[in-house]
């Protein structure tokens, strides 16, 4: 994807969730499923940190959890992070900063800190381009404490009718077909309004291969969520 495709993306997105931030924070009002067969994990790590932490959702899960760890939450959107500040999560060592996972020096956030647990739920599929995917997991190999895993999900929407009915053409976002890559996908927004977000949809074999790539190894896969039950795939990887 060439870098001015991945721009306009990346500014797409943003757009969105600033835009919609109380909305979408509406529909984020519980854990999915498959991060909650994660928790029992989580709650086992010294050391949380949580990639999109949108609005602070799973810090208060945590919380009520009794999680005894440090914790420490990364946004883009200042909007998602005002409605963590207004309704913190409570018992919780927690840190919340905005931080732009596209933008290389995310990474200042957390000011060379390792973690036993690296998060990134729903993340993943909205940053476009095979190349900025590779360098953002490079990154968070480099904050894994030694034996340390990263635990992460992808919205598998084409997996629901639906969903693929909300598939809008790129034209809408001043892109065509041919400057994105396979598997993306602009999808529209219906609450409180109607906005345009960029999904990647993954394939097993695409993050096999982007595991390899970047040094991982493939400690656990599996579907879940939404009426079917496959809505999101979920990996855990390790440092390889």
């Amino acid at each position: 994807m060439n870098p001015d495709a991945v721009q306009k993306i990346l500014d797409l997105n943003r757009q969105f969730y600033q835009t919609f931030a109380v909305q979408f924070s509406a529909t984020r009002q519980r854990l999915q499923p498959g991060v909650f067969r994660l928790l029992p994990s989580l709650l086992k790590a010294q050391s949380i940190l949580d990639l999109g932490c949108g609005n602070g959702e799973l810090a208060r899960q945590l919380g009520d959890d009794r999680y005894t760890g440090r914790y420490v939450g990364l946004d883009f959107s200042p909007g998602l992070l005002d409605i963590i500040q207004k309704s913190p999560p409570a018992g919780l060592q927690a840190s919340f900063y905005q931080a732009d996972l596209s933008e290389s020096s995310w990474v200042s956030a957390v000011q060379g800190q390792t973690f036993d647990a690296i998060l990134a739920f729903a993340v993943l599929h909205h940053l476009p381009g095979e190349a900025l995917r590779r360098q953002i997991l490079r990154q968070v190999h480099s904050l894994l404490a030694p034996e340390g895993v990263f635990l992460f999900s992808n919205w598998q929407f084409l997996n629901s009718e639906r969903l693929r009915q909300r598939i809008q053409p790129w034209e809408k976002a001043g892109l065509s077909e041919a400057e994105v890559d396979n598997g993306d996908y602009l999808l529209d927004w219906r609450s409180g309004g109607t906005g345009l977000r960029y999904v990647h949809h993954f394939h097993l074999a695409e993050l096999t291969e982007l595991a390899k790539e970047t040094a991982f190894t493939i400690l656990e896969t599996f579907y879940s969520d939404g009426e079917n039950e496959r809505l999101s795939l979920y990996q855990v990887w390790k440092a390889a």
